[in-house]
């Protein structure tokens, strides 16, 4: 018999993802529902009855915690997040699993073997869990800002999905914005002041009017026999330069 999962997320991309990765770690899933927020999760469920509820923490009208409040009595609850900071506490009891965003294979195949053990049960009271995740939200304890987490890109025919996490840096042209990962170049449309506004500061420092990399993608900085700092990013042969105006960023060079 296949396992029916409901999957709540306002990003249609991430609802795609989680929903492609679910049949590759669980082919028996079949998802019955693809809600945008807690209000169409809600209606679905009472519709369709699934086993499991995949939702999204932070949707607008009704975010998952207030949509798990009036689900959790007749399916599995799993949140997805793209915080950590506040959501380890309130799962810590293990009734209720998360998911960190963007969502990696390896996660999502431990948190459906901890799904295929709790199907053998009735779903849990995890009614207290969820007035602690919700206070902790009221309380201003989850970041209010959501920052781009993934980037789209035109690749010939068709849109690719790149995660920040996978990205080494940016770098600006006249027209094209380059999007360097490890193993690929791509050109998005998107400008350098854009991506400075819309990513997280403290993933993602400028280091030259056209230029940001991700900081832990950095290796090393050095200089050279100019005086200029030479930025070196992991899986990358190439030196970023670092300008004057952005040398403050490594005051002890």
């Amino acid at each position: 018999m296949p396992v029916t999962v409901l999957i709540a997320d306002d990003e249609e991309a991430m609802r795609e993802q989680l929903h492609a990765r679910l049949l590759e770690v669980w082919p028996e899933v079949e998802v019955v529902a693809l809600a945008s927020n807690g209000i169409e999760a809600v209606e679905m469920a009472n519709r369709y009855q699934p086993q499991i509820a995949f939702l999204d923490i932070r949707m607008p009208g009704m975010g998952g915690i207030e949509a798990a409040r009036q689900l959790y009595d007749r399916c599995h609850i799993v949140f997805a997040t793209a915080y950590d900071q506040y959501a380890v506490d309130a799962f810590e009891h293990g009734a209720i699993d998360y998911l960190l965003k963007p969502v990696t294979a390896e996660r999502l195949a431990t948190t459906c073997e901890r799904l295929r053990r709790r199907l053998e049960k009735a779903p849990q009271d995890i009614g207290a869990q969820l007035a602690q995740l919700g206070s902790l939200l009221q309380q201003g304890t989850a970041p209010k800002r959501n920052y781009l987490r993934w980037i789209q890109a035109q690749v010939g025919g068709s849109l690719r999905m790149v995660s920040t996490r996978e990205i080494l840096f940016f770098q600006s042209d006249e027209k094209y914005t380059r999007v360097q990962t490890a193993t690929a170049e791509l050109l998005i449309r998107k400008t350098l002041k854009e991506l400075a506004d819309e990513l997280d500061p403290d993933e993602f420092w400028r280091i030259h009017r056209s230029t940001l990399v991700r900081v832990d993608a950095i290796a090393e900085v050095s200089r050279d026999l100019r005086g200029r700092q030479m930025l070196r990013v992991k899986n990358y042969p190439q030196e970023l330069e670092v300008s004057r105006n952005h040398s403050h960023l490594f005051q002890q060079m």
